[in-house]
């Protein structure tokens, strides 16, 4: 193999001879170790490929020949796939197929091997390291191991006999949800026991014995003592099960994925069975698309997007020294709504310290703390919390009407409604009873959090913790440096977020920070569009082809109107030459709509009339403005300096609005398409950063 990739860590083989019981004679042990702990998984790059390859062609050599050739992974690993970090050393077609080439012919040495071969999975195994286990003849999986092909979810396909072996090992439809629809489902893992369940694994052992039960059953397999079924897969509904991809990849991309839509060609193809033949066959195909897919722009950026979320998020670019930050061992809550029970019950969950709502009406404190009691009950019934566990943090959460049960607290948060001259008043209460080394924390979503602390005696203990909805799912912390926040506020607010498992980025206080500013000049121009004229249905799918998750107005929806009006009013007052307040998104408002439509694709009758305007747009017209708009934001946004880089502007839209990898977030889609460069005049992004190479 003549590819390299410079910094590949490298994965190597290393072949033990082991002498079992029961069996008539050696089994040969590949383990495979990149000598790294856990937190730095084995990966398969050109080097590491070549290690299994040598490690292969010592078991063909050894004499006497061995009863059985088994494959295991250093502690807690399998393998994880691919060496994804030398994508960018594929320069060039030649180089991307070899590497997918390879590969296969690696691997395809065990499925081919006379000697039986078996996968011994003591832990996680992604990708292609799964795909290695399926070109084994059996596979054994720790309880605590996991597995999954998160390709399609990065723009790729398992491109190592994945889409061939696992339908004609399990059947298709449960391969469908395997390959496709569980990498769209945000990457979702099958456990040990769901794997054994499908067929994937043969036996599953205890982590404590694993290697040890493991043998003992191959010697048990080689010695004709173990059956091992292997049920015949049904091919009747093999175009009912296709059908079910195409509508999942529709649904969670709308089709703009080319990594899903190839993914779901080659599973068709599986159908022919996995005969030498067929078999050659499926493999040139998934040569064919892996070939691809890595010379195209949409992989680049989508590996640009793993890495932000994966590095980038963990070291949050900007934030002061870590020890600076102080301890909290209490949290207070001011407001007992559901955005204030959500918070609280993550709080309570992840720092498992004292969390205390306040609210003005001992109805709706009663209403907030029960909230918080309810979904700990409900954790500790699918058991996520043992009853030691939830009576324990039950206990932890209070609520009441005064705010000097904040007198203690570390930090106090306060998710009232928003209007400036409550908020700066609520501040001011909670000051007047705290420490003066506690954290006053904002979770508005776009009022000046500069203005709000500017009354008090101690603005710089201020910042801001966007949040968003639902508090529990979605990752994204933007934490927000007002004028006066000190570096140890601001060392608090970002030890605080890791320890809620949150990926903070650092944002400076301008009007409606990074994912909201976007999403509201993005809608701005979407109704815009509708009140010149264009049909409700022409806009809502315009921007298909970028792959949201959601459509325009079903992100409206989500967002509610009210609280779309009211940022979309504060980003008016702050730009009014970009953002508008629309008058159908009054009306909605004003008639207490939560939907433009009454029914799926219906447009709400008591909103006719909203696209009257006579200038209609086409959908390429309607999606040009939208990319536009978006461009010229992103432009003015690093000028102003609200982010460090562009780098935080697409994770964050990654992370906190859903935005898919293949896009770069957004910031590599409006420079492949040219956008960028039209609007401001320059690439958001080096060549090569999120593309392919000049």
């Amino acid at each position: 193999m003549t590819a390299v990739f410079e910094d590949e860590v490298v994965t190597r083989a290393l072949v033990r001879y082991l002498g079992v019981p029961g069996l008539a004679g050696e089994l040969a042990l590949i383990t495979l170790d990149n000598g790294h702990d856990h937190t730095r998984p084995s990966t398969f790059g050109p080097a590491g490929l070549a290690s299994l390859d040598a490690a292969l062609d010592d078991v063909a050599a050894h004499s006497p020949a061995p009863a059985a050739i088994a494959v295991t992974g250093k502690p807690f690993v399998f393998a994880v796939g691919a060496d994804l970090s030398g994508v960018p050393a594929i320069t060039d077609g030649l180089t991307a197929r070899e590497i997918a080439e390879t590969g296969h012919r690696v691997f395809r040495r065990l499925a081919d091997s006379p000697i039986p071969t078996f996968a011994f999975v003591n832990g996680v195994a992604l990708g292609g390291g799964l795909e290695l286990a399926l070109h084994c003849r059996y596979r054994t999986m720790a309880t605590t191991a996991t597995v999954g092909f998160p390709e399609v979810f990065l723009g790729l396909v398992p491109g190592w006999g994945g889409t061939q072996l696992l339908p004609n090992l399990i059947g298709i439809d449960p391969a469908v949800t395997v390959i496709v629809e569980n990498a769209l489902a945000q990457n979702r893992m099958t456990s040990a026991r769901s794997a054994a369940s499908l067929g994937i694994a043969d036996a599953v052992f205890e982590p404590a014995d694993f290697l040890e039960r493991s043998l003992e059953w191959a010697a048990g397999v080689v010695a004709g003592d173990v059956a091992v079924p292997r049920p015949e897969v049904d091919r009747s509904r093999w175009d009912e099960a296709i059908d079910r991809a195409r509508g999942v990849v529709a649904a969670r991309t709308r089709n703009a994925s080319p990594g899903a839509l190839r993914a779901v060609q080659l599973l068709d193809l599986a159908r022919a069975g996995v005969g030498s033949e067929a078999l050659t066959a499926g493999i040139a195909a998934e040569d064919d698309a892996l070939t691809d897919l890595l010379m195209s722009d949409e992989l680049r950026a989508g590996l640009y997007a793993f890495d932000l979320v994966n590095k980038r998020a963990r070291r949050p670019a900007g934030a002061p020294d870590r020890a600076l930050a102080r301890k909290v061992t209490k949290v207070g809550v001011v407001g007992a709504g559901l955005m204030a029970s959500q918070l609280a019950l993550l709080f309570v969950r992840r720092l498992e310290v004292p969390v205390v709502l306040t609210d003005v009406e001992q109805a709706r404190v009663d209403k907030g703390v029960g909230y918080v009691h309810a979904e700990l009950e409900k954790l500790a019934a699918r058991g996520r919390l043992s009853a030691d566990g939830l009576n324990r943090l039950r206990g932890l959460v209070t609520g009441s009407l005064s705010k000097d049960v904040f007198a203690d607290a570390d930090l106090v948060v306060e998710a009232v409604f928003e209007e400036m001259s409550v908020k700066q008043q609520v501040f001011a209460e909670v000051e007047a009873v705290v420490s003066p080394e506690c954290v006053l924390a904002t979770n508005t979503s776009a009022l000046s959090v500069t203005e709000m602390a500017g009354k008090l005696e101690h603005p710089e203990r201020v910042v801001g913790l966007h949040f968003f909805n639902p508090v529990a799912v979605l990752p994204l912390l933007e934490v927000v440096r007002a004028r006066q926040t000190d570096d140890a506020t601001l060392a608090t607010a970002f030890a605080v977020g890791k320890a809620l498992k949150k990926s903070c980025v650092l944002v400076a206080d301008a009007p409606a920070f990074v994912v909201n500013r976007l999403l509201t000049r993005f809608l701005g121009e979407i109704t815009a569009a509708v009140e010149q004229g264009t049909p409700v249905a022409v806009a809502d799918r315009a921007l298909d082809p970028l792959g949201l998750p959601m459509t325009p107005f079903e992100l409206l929806t989500l967002v509610g109107p009210p609280v779309a009006l009211h940022v979309a009013e504060r980003m008016h007052e702050a730009f009014p030459d970009r953002f508008s307040v629309g008058e159908g998104l009054r009306r909605m408002v004003e008639l207490g709509k939560t939907s433009v439509y009454s029914a799926p694709g219906v447009v709400d009758p008591d909103l006719a009339g909203m696209d009257d305007g006579d200038s209609p747009l086409s959908e390429a017209e309607v999606r040009e403005r939208a990319e536009r708009a978006l461009a010229e934001e992103i432009g003015l946004m690093l000028d102003e300096g609200v982010v460090q880089a562009v780098q935080d502007i697409d994770l964050c839209m990654l992370l906190g609005a859903g935005w898919p990898f293949w896009l770069g977030g957004i910031s590599a889609h409006l420079d492949r398409t040219g956008v960028s460069e039209a609007v401001t005049g320059r690439r958001f992004l080096p060549r090569g950063v999120a593309s392919l190479p000049v």
